[in-house]
Formats: C-alpha cells, structure tokens, sequence
C-alpha cells in the first residue's frame, strides 16, 4: 500500500509539473506574437493632443451713420456714442435712469463724447413706434431731448393723448406737433433708423456704437467708462 501512495504522488506532481510548463511556452508564444504584431504595425496610435482655442478676436468696428438725428453734446467730441433704442423698452428706461447721467456729467458736459439717439422700435412694443414718430416731431420744434426725457420719466403711461399733452407742458406748438403726429410725419424716418440698425448687427435694445465698437445692452456705468477711456486712448 504504502508503494502504491508512492507512485501516486509522484504521478500527480509529474502532471502538474507538465501543465505548467504548457502554461509558460503558451504565455512565451502570446509574448512573441505581440512583439511581432508591435514589430510590423507600431504601437497603437495616441489621440494628438487638440489645438487651444483660439483666443476670442476683438470685435470689429462698424462704420455707423450718425443720419441727421438728435445729438446731445459738442459735435467735435473725439468719442461718439451712437444709440439704437425704443422708447418703451425697460432696458432702455434703465440705462437713461441709471447710466446716462454719470455719461453725461463726465464726458458729455466736459466735451469728450457726444451721445447720438437712434430709433429702433421692437415689434411686440406697440408704443416704440408712435412715441418714436412724436419724438420726430418734437425735435421739429427744438425740443427732442425734453421730449425724450419727458417719455422716459413716464414709461409707464404711453399713450397719443400723453404725447401731445407732454408736448403742450414743453411749451411746443400744439397745433403744429398734434399735425405731425397724426399725419405719421416721420414714420419711415423711424422705419430707416431701423432698417440701418439691423444691417449693423442691432437685434434688441439698448444696443450702443461707441466710436463703432458695439456694446449691447443696459450694461453698468463701469462698462461705458471702460469703453470711452479706450476710445480716447485710441484717438
């Protein structure tokens, strides 16, 4: 019995020894076949790292029209701001209540800027249009940035009865003014300050060309000074 355990034994560690040499000559053979396959074709190619972005270009400057509308300030100021704006517009309302008077006391009144105002009535604002034709015909009689003001103070209560009795406490021609507006005097006038907007890139309100470098809306003050001191820096 005992020899019998023997010869067990050793037949099993034979086997063993057996398999495992199969195992190494297998694991050689992938090995070689890999260094092979490497040999002929190279190593897997590496995605190439992408390009960085470009930097964002500045915007380009645009030739804007100052057309023969109202201008506020001396007409030889080295900066002009153009604006496109609707007379119902909230945003609009804000920058007039917030950001145009420090414009105003800083570079206007000192002869650095002069502001240049330019219609662009939104559709889905039904009074835009008939206060922009009334603002017309009030600068007819001299008195475009008291009407405008006198508009954006009362946003809220826009209406034709309003403009003509803002017209009468300005001191205007009633007859005159009330003509005009009711014949809709200017209203291709304010129709081609449109037009020229959207071919400059206009597409809501407030949009502003400083020296003709865009900035859209009611931005901060911090915004305009920024962009006047370029100006000027540029002049």
């Amino acid at each position: 019995m005992k020899i019998k355990s023997t010869s067990l034994i050793v037949g099993m560690l034979v086997i063993q020894l057996v398999l495992t040499i199969v195992m190494v000559a297998q694991l050689t053979s992938i090995s070689d076949n890999t260094s092979v396959f490497k040999a002929l074709v190279g190593d897997a190619p590496q995605a190439a790292p992408s390009a960085p972005s470009a930097a964002p270009q500045p915007a380009a400057k645009v030739e804007v029209s100052e057309d023969d509308d109202p201008v506020k300030g001396v007409k030889n100021a080295p900066v002009t701001i153009i604006e496109f704006s609707d007379f119902q517009c909230p945003y609009c309302g804000r920058f007039f209540s917030e950001t145009l008077p420090s414009i105003e006391q800083k570079y206007i009144q000192s002869g650095k800027v002069k502001m240049v105002y330019r219609d662009f009535p939104l559709s889905f604002h039904p009074e835009a249009q008939p206060a922009a034709e009334a603002a017309e015909c009030a600068k007819e009689q001299g008195k475009f940035w008291e009407f405008h003001d006198k508009i954006f103070e009362n946003q809220q209560g826009m209406s034709a009865a309003a403009y003509k009795q803002w017209a009468s406490e300005l001191g205007l021609n009633t007859a005159q003014f009330n003509s005009c507006v009711d014949s809709g005097k200017y209203r291709q006038e304010v129709q081609k300050d449109f037009a020229e907007g959207s071919s400059y890139g206009v597409s809501g309100t407030p949009s502003f060309f400083i020296n003709g470098m865009m900035v859209s809306g009611a931005q901060p003050y911090q915004v305009f000074e920024q962009a006047i001191e370029a100006a000027l820096a540029g002049n």
